[in-house]
């Protein structure tokens, strides 16, 4: 008997969604609870926190092991407005991080950071951690040395047998199954998170978190209806919008509910067949951006970052927005396929500016308690491009029957 199978039936959604609201009565009315409850929110993060090394490792690793099949001609367009799209968006995160800074309440008595004082500190700081001992990287989070050791050794292996390859494919599929396992636990965690911060701050933390949230969702849907398009028209010269709107509402609204771009894979295959596409295309493109096509995940990452440094005081210039959209872009393609994915990448990006990982992970957290919208339109922004850059890499059937 499978005594999970009611709350699996009620869905992660609507549980994260109580547990919000749970939260902030049990901060508001029974503070002293609530404080107790904040344990639950400290082994979650504390879970997190244990796993995102891991999980960057082995999915970036795996993800370039499986490049090799997606090489030659026709999936070469789609790539290149893969990693342009996702370029962007971090670039139109940055933006917006400018326009409307966010200050974020985190705990900073345990972490006493020193903001770098120069780009050229921040370069310092990047080479250094990219030479780090790879066993001293997983050990002390070293988002950057990781991601580094995880791209070489995903390359070298792209010459290893099939077997291997799918042995590492296998890796990845069974850290995603933890990463799932986890994230089943998030309605728990989060209760005791925001009952906890609802006691000590009041709603001061959550109306701070709904401007983030502003911020989050503008961006995005900035991409969604105004870039995006801007690229499939550069691609096929045609009105991009009719192909836009029929992947937004197939793909997209299924995956803001499943909030899981690997989820998402079979909702898109069926969208391309419908669509008139080469089988030979999308049978590799669409699972391929489940992976690397992470347009929302640049967006959170840089987002979740500025607000982070903004909060420290941190002043970040033009070329450190620059290198951090770089760092978002490449760490974007690492993020796990399950809800909840990119906000384990934010440690990566706040590490260029000296962050104390635990400050970080406060942000994840955060992040989590914000992700019943966030991620829900972060995955809907990136499963629906999946197949809307698929489709006008073969515009000709793709267009007449949008």
């Amino acid at each position: 008997m499978n005594i999970a199978a009611p709350a699996e039936r009620f869905g992660l959604v609507p549980q994260i969604a109580l547990a919000l609201v749970l939260g902030v009565l049990l901060g508001t009315f029974l503070p002293d609870v609530a404080t107790g409850l904040s344990l639950l929110g400290n082994l979650f993060v504390g879970a997190l926190k244990a796993l995102a090394p891991v999980l960057i490792f082995v999915l970036v690793l795996a993800a370039l092991c499986r490049f090799q099949a997606a090489s030659g001609r026709y999936i070469r367009p789609v790539l290149v407005m893969y990693l342009a799209g996702t370029f962007l968006a971090a670039l139109t995160a940055v933006a917006a991080s400018f326009l409307f800074p966010t200050r974020l309440e985190l705990s900073l008595d345990a972490a006493q950071q020193t903001a770098p004082a120069s780009l050229h500190e921040v370069l310092m700081n990047l080479l250094m951690n990219l030479v780090a001992n790879p066993v001293a990287a997983l050990a002390n989070a070293n988002y950057i040395g990781i991601l580094t050791w995880a791209i070489l050794l995903g390359l070298a292996l792209r010459r290893a047998n099939t077997q291997t390859r799918a042995l590492m494919g296998d890796l990845a599929d069974a850290v995603s199954q933890v990463v799932r396992w986890v994230i089943r636990t998030a309605p728990v965690g989060i209760l005791g998170l925001v009952a906890g911060t609802v006691a000590e701050t009041g709603f001061a933390a959550l109306l701070g978190y709904a401007r983030l949230l502003g911020v989050l969702v503008g961006s995005m849907l900035f991409i969604a209806l105004l870039v995006n398009p801007l690229i499939v028209f550069i691609k096929t010269r045609r009105n991009p919008y009719p192909l836009v709107f029929t992947c937004l509402r197939e793909s997209g609204i299924t995956a803001f509910f499943t909030r899981s771009s690997a989820a998402n894979i079979p909702v898109n295959i069926n969208l391309a067949r419908k669509l008139g596409l080469n089988p030979d295309l999308y049978s590799v493109s669409i699972p391929l951006g489940a992976t690397i096509n992470m347009a929302g995940a640049a967006i959170t990452i840089n987002v979740m970052t500025l607000a982070a440094a903004h909060t420290l005081g941190i002043e970040v210039d033009f070329g450190s927005a620059l290198l951090l959209s770089l760092i978002a872009t490449l760490g974007a393609c690492g993020a796990s396929g399950v809800a909840g994915g990119s906000l384990l990448l934010i440690p990566l990006a706040t590490s260029l500016f000296n962050i104390p990982n635990d400050v970080a992970m406060q942000v994840v957290a955060i992040g989590f308690i914000i992700g019943v919208v966030q991620d829900s339109v972060e995955t809907a922004l990136n499963s629906s491009t999946d197949i809307l850059f698929t489709a006008a890499a073969n515009p000709a059937n793709a267009v007449e029957n949008a």
